[in-house]
């Protein structure tokens, strides 16, 4: 395998983040280099402490916004040897992008752009796009393939990662980097080690982190977006996946594409368990490993929010060679560790992320 036997340089975006963070995890533990960019506007820079520890491999990290042209162009200028880029930097939180549309939009697809270019410039000839299942919009059937037709997303951060899909698509074409999009469910849970987690700025709108915080305190209550879906329980449906097994499989896609695989420009792939879970079937997990009673409640439903979605993931194993190993006991499990880790080293990590 390739990447064992020479340390071929990956330069990680958002590398500070929640995936990007696992991601470097993973990439060095099979024998990459890594190079991070992230501007630490949505991330903590003590994530790369956590990373030191892990792999016992300092990071440099250039905190750098992507939008800013002239200053991306000088990384690739001060890193020669860049094999691929993972690029995971972007905003994410679904409605946010409702409250803020112009906001995702320039944000998201400027840093893109830029990003693309200086890969042309240098003649990068790995490019792997953290994408999403919001490209599916509300799908008529809950199960999808890459093979299902997108429906027009449920927000704006959908409609960045569908037009970021078409401009790579179209970019490939003209370049000819080889390019993956990686279209993942609902990543959730933290490394065995917890030493490195999910660290949402502000009131958490994803699942997990509202569980997880309410459970410690943070938070009075949560709130369950939604009761009287047409689900099996009135909750929306999601498919689950733990952060280490997303992470792994950008490992996978670069190697894929190191190995000659495959003579495509640009390849598609889901990154779910194949399970869809109910909200109120999370919440039970969760209550079960940790022990703990969770203060919810039942509310509206929220502005974005898909009603149900889950992977057919049949592609990526057999492509990629992914197996994800965690179980959804284990994803709250690693989460409800790494809460528990914030909440004992929130000196470490100060309180500009966690409030």
């Amino acid at each position: 395998m390739r990447g064992i036997f020479y340390m071929a340089k990956i330069l990680v975006t958002g590398g500070c983040g929640y995936i990007g963070s696992h991601t470097i995890v993973d990439l060095i533990e099979n024998g990459y280099e890594v190079v991070s960019v992230d501007n630490n506007s949505r991330s903590h820079p003590g994530i790369l402490d956590g990373i030191e520890r892990i792999t016992g491999k300092k990071i440099k990290n250039y905190r750098v916004d992507l939008c800013n042209f002239d200053d991306t162009y000088a990384i690739f200028q001060e890193n020669e040897g860049i094999t691929g880029i993972i690029h995971f930097a972007a905003y994410k939180a679904v409605g946010e992008s409702v409250e803020k549309p112009l906001m995702y939009f320039e944000n998201n697809l400027n840093s893109l752009i830029n990003l693309l270019k200086c890969v042309q410039e240098f003649e990068i000839p790995y490019f792997v796009f953290s994408s999403s299942c919001t490209v599916y919009g509300n799908p008529d059937e809950m199960m999808v393939t890459e093979q299902t037709p997108p429906q027009p997303a449920a927000s704006p951060y959908g409609y960045t990662k569908q037009m970021g899909e078409q401009i790579i698509n179209e970019f490939a074409k003209s370049a000819g980097t080889q390019c993956i999009l990686l279209r993942y469910f609902n990543p959730v849970g933290a490394h065995v080690s917890n030493m490195i987690g999910e660290m949402p700025i502000g009131r958490p709108q994803n699942l997990v982190p509202a569980i997880t915080q309410t459970a410690i305190g943070k938070l009075p209550k949560m709130v369950v977006y939604g009761s009287d879906y047409d689900t099996r329980d009135g909750t929306c449906i999601r498919d689950f996946i733990h952060v280490s097994d997303i992470a792994n499989a950008h490992t996978l896609a670069i190697r894929y594409l190191e190995n000659k695989k495959t003579d495509k420009l640009c390849e598609v792939f889901n990154l779910g368990t194949g399970n869809g879970v109910t909200v109120l079937e999370a919440i039970k997990s969760f209550e079960k490993v940790s022990g703990v009673k969770l203060n919810y409640e039942l509310g509206p439903r929220r502005p974005g929010d898909v009603i149900a979605i889950y992977a057919n993931n049949n592609l990526a194993k057999t492509e990629l060679g992914w197996d994800p190993k965690f179980g959804l006991d284990d994803m709250m499990s690693t989460a409800w560790n790494w809460e528990q880790r914030l909440k004992a080293d929130a000196e470490i990590f100060g309180a500009g992320p966690l409030n």
